[in-house]
């Protein structure tokens, strides 16, 4: 099974920066646990603060991967083109954000993606992603 992680802009800074909302472990540091964790599933993790970039690599996995854990982080409630993105592609995608969403400021409530994934997962820390990668385990 093949998953490929995309996180979005200023996810890079994940254990830096305002770590009452996201920990204090880098996004790095976390990948190794979840290999550890998974080591039957090849896992592979990108991360870039470009809305074109994100597109681009959800377009390059997104027939071949068994499934993609997006969390495109502010693009989310702004970004029709990543949303068209995830749309065009056959590989299941889980939106997942660290923290609840719904319970932060009005502007982080909406999102462009929900509409066109196939779950989504929120508010559970860095847990968010084992729970989506234990999703896609589970239906295979």
């Amino acid at each position: 099974m093949k998953i490929q992680i995309i996180n979005g802009p200023n996810l890079n800074l994940l254990g830096k920066r305002e770590k009452d909302i996201y920990g204090d472990i880098s996004f790095d540091d976390y990948f190794k646990i979840l290999n550890n964790k998974f080591n039957k599933v090849n896992l592979s993790y990108f991360q870039s603060n470009v809305e074109g970039e994100i597109i681009n690599k959800i377009q390059e996995v997104g027939f071949d991967f068994d499934g993609i854990i997006l969390n495109a982080a502010a693009y989310t409630h702004t970004s029709v083109g990543i949303s068209d993105a995830v749309r065009g592609v056959q590989s299941p995608v889980i939106e997942v954000h660290i923290s609840n969403t719904k319970s932060r400021e009005e502007f982080r409530k909406k999102s462009y993606i929900s509409p066109h994934v196939k779950g989504i997962i929120q508010g559970f820390g860095l847990k968010s992603y084992d729970l989506a990668i234990l999703s896609f385990i589970k239906e295979s």
